[in-house]
């Protein structure tokens, strides 16, 4: 797989590897031997692993993935961020036709480019996939490996099989650092999680789909964890979806970088008093080695923990209170023979988990809208449902929208905590003849305990793809995505996406 990237990696001897450390490091830990490391067996799952560890049921899901992340992208680089992301790169590098870019027939960047504008085309709206821990998984690995199917040489296409199995690889890395913390499992506070366990997942991905040995693949992971981190200050921004591009294209620099020989930390995944790694992202990280795959039969973490598909562009606790208040709009419309007026409620209540950044009572753009309670449990309430076009001037600007969003108060219960798996959505409209009308949100259509149906989401591609296929290469996506295990390589699906 690298007929196009130098291949010159330099084993070192124990000596000079010591030499190598920096003494602070010596001093604040016995170092084990390399085969005993969390970050090594990290490296030898990425090499060894094979495609006989995926079964049935992970194929299917990932599969599904695939086909949402391309959708997502494919719509996504009609925004205008995507735009912006694209003219910086086509302005201020030099030409590299190599991959394909989004929604751009004839536009061609080098693969570290592509990677980044797909990553932000696929995060631009905020509609890619959630899984639990809280990240957005495939964003950041998809556009990564697609980026190098496209520059390898047509004769050396990996194969759809090949794909599935580095795209798994991708997910499973980013799955396994975030159990090693309690923390990952919330809502996050202080760092964006693609940002961090996305570069990961990618690094990881990029290096199964190169072919690097086991070195390489923990070099790839110790590189991109130097590569890796975004605030969450920059969330409901243009900004948050450089986050997915970044972790995408940085994933592949640092995979890249290691098959050159650069070399990084052999413990950047293990717990080394004194002297963070991974732990400088997670306060409480308590890292566990990965079996040997042909010593123990793997299950991956897809397996068990099925992924979180959205129905809407907007962030994932948006549609637990969208739910709730299509339940108030059912009833409302009786009420008021189908026309709706702000003037019928008198106040409006959500009981939902306490999340200071997506809690915005009058969002300014659609970025914040995408992360507003208030704002997603308002049009529900007028609309019966949040849609694409939800977001767009036309329905943003809406008097009586905001004639309900000044309506609204917010509660936050103990029993509501910030967290994908345990969260819940409340909404109680009280009207001015003093009836109060309840809704309630448990499990929306499209959680991991709810999944939509493979007709829902061929129906979600369908319409995201439309923005800028034809008909026919629509079709002949879902048909390529579906049957990707037994494509002999990729050809038929990247030759869609050109």
């Amino acid at each position: 797989m690298l007929s196009k990237v130098q291949r010159s990696f330099r084993p070192l001897s124990t000596v000079s590897w010591v030499r190598g450390l920096h003494k602070s490091a010596l001093d604040v830990a016995e170092r084990p031997a390399p085969e005993e490391t969390v970050t090594s067996s990290f490296g030898r799952f990425i090499q060894s692993v094979q495609p006989r560890h995926l079964s049935q049921k992970v194929l299917q899901r990932s599969k599904r993935m695939v086909l949402d992340s391309i959708g997502v992208g494919l719509l996504g680089s009609t925004t205008e961020v995507f735009e912006l992301a694209l003219q910086h790169c086509q302005h201020m590098y030099a030409p590299d036709d190599i991959s394909f870019v989004y929604g751009r027939s004839g536009t061609k960047l080098s693969p570290t480019l592509a990677a980044f504008v797909n990553g932000v085309a696929a995060h631009s709206m905020d509609f890619d996939d959630t899984w639990h821990p809280a990240t957005h998984p495939s964003g950041a690995v998809l556009p990564a490996l697609l980026a190098i199917s496209d520059m390898l040489p047509s004769h050396s296409k990996p194969s759809g099989l090949d794909l599935l199995m580095a795209f798994n690889v991708g997910i499973e890395i980013q799955g396994r650092l975030m159990r090693f913390s309690n923390e990952a499992h919330n809502i996050p506070k202080r760092f964006h999680p693609p940002s961090v366990v996305g570069t990961m997942g990618s690094a990881a991905a990029c290096a199964r789909l190169l072919s690097l040995d086991r070195s390489q693949c923990s070099n790839a992971l110790a590189i991109a964890a130097s590569l890796a981190g975004a605030p969450m200050a920059n969330a409901a921004t243009q900004s948050k979806p450089l986050h997915i591009g970044n972790a995408s294209r940085l994933g592949l620099e640092a995979a890249l970088l290691a098959s050159r020989g650069l070399e990084a930390s052999p413990l950047v995944l293990d717990a080394v008093p004194g002297v963070a790694g991974f732990s400088a992202f997670y306060e409480d990280y308590a890292p566990r080695p990965l079996a040997y795959p042909e010593e123990e039969e793997h299950s991956f973490l897809l397996d068990e923990q099925d992924m979180a598909f959205k129905r809407f562009p907007a962030h994932l606790g948006m549609h637990w209170v969208a739910d709730a208040a299509a339940i108030v709009h059912k009833t409302l419309v009786g009420l008021s023979s189908g026309s709706i007026s702000p003037s019928m409620v008198q106040d409006i209540l959500l009981r939902v988990p306490h999340s200071k950044y997506i809690n915005r009572p009058f969002p300014e753009s659609e970025h914040e809208a995408r992360h507003s309670f208030q704002f997603n449990a308002c049009t529900a309430l007028l609309d019966g449902e949040v849609m694409v076009e939800s977001f767009q001037p036309r329905a943003f600007f809406r008097p009586e929208l905001h004639a309900l969003l000044s309506r609204v108060r917010v509660e936050h219960p103990h029993d509501n905590p910030a967290n994908f798996d345990r969260m819940y959505g409340e909404v109680e409209v009280t009207l001015v003849t003093g009836d109060v009308l309840r809704g309630r949100c448990d499990t929306f259509y499209g959680h991991w305990r709810n999944p939509l149906s493979d007709e829902s989401l061929r129906k979600k591609f369908r319409n995201n793809a439309s923005a800028v296929l034809t008909p026919g290469k629509v079709d002949a996506l879902v048909e390529a995505v579906e049957g990707l295990e037994y494509l002999t390589d990729c050809k038929p699906l990247l030759v869609q996406l050109q």
